[in-house]
């Protein structure tokens, strides 16, 4: 199994600049950490305290028992199988579920619009798609934070693919952050000027 599913590479895009798909990891891990679960032990959604594990966990800190807890619950619940992965993963997908539980998910419209519609400056989306490594982990939560307080719920599966890809497959990586700043200014284009 593919531990992401942000490749859209000879998938057609649709206006919005978001990539129509099938249901993929991210998307499965999206509905469970947005959806409640409706009894104990329900397959279909975390419980409000999951959540809150998740949105309160630090990707590069040291788990808490609660959150590998729901994390790996999350996780599992989405179709992964997380027992055999290296730290490396799980910080991606930790980081990945914390952003969802924060944030949320609307893969309905492209990330580069999304930034453009939340008014984020050109030097933000600059710096988050210059930078590397844990400058980029140190980053996202902060985008993360500022699209939550102007309720817009981020794409992830732009951002997923691009935790998922940095540092492991950099053409993948380079072929996400050209997509995000190729739609972020052609929406800052189309703009009125004053």
């Amino acid at each position: 199994m593919s531990t992401h599913d942000a490749d859209p590479r000879g998938q057609p895009q649709s206006d919005t600049g978001a990539t129509p798909r099938t249901e993929g990891p991210i998307s499965r891990l999206a509905r469970i950490v947005g959806r409640s679960a409706c009894y104990q032990g329900d397959s279909h959604g975390l419980d409000n305290g999951e959540r809150a594990a998740l949105a309160r966990l630090d990707p590069d800190g040291e788990l808490r028992p609660h959150e590998i807890a729901a994390l790996s619950r999350a996780l599992i619940y989405a179709d992964l199988a997380p027992e055999n992965w290296h730290p490396d993963t799980w910080q991606r997908w930790a980081l990945i579920a914390h952003g969802i539980a924060l944030a949320g998910h609307d893969g309905s419209r492209s990330l580069g619009i999304q930034l453009s519609d939340a008014g984020v400056s050109e030097s933000r989306v600059t710096k988050l798609l210059t930078a590397r490594d844990d400058a980029f982990r140190q980053l996202l939560p902060r985008l993360l934070r500022l699209l939550a307080s102007k309720e817009k719920a981020p794409n992830w599966h732009d951002l997923g693919g691009l935790i998922l890809n940095q540092g492991r497959d950099e053409e993948e990586a380079e072929a996400i952050r050209l997509r995000i700043a190729g739609r972020y200014f052609s929406a800052e284009a189309r703009k009125p000027k004053h």
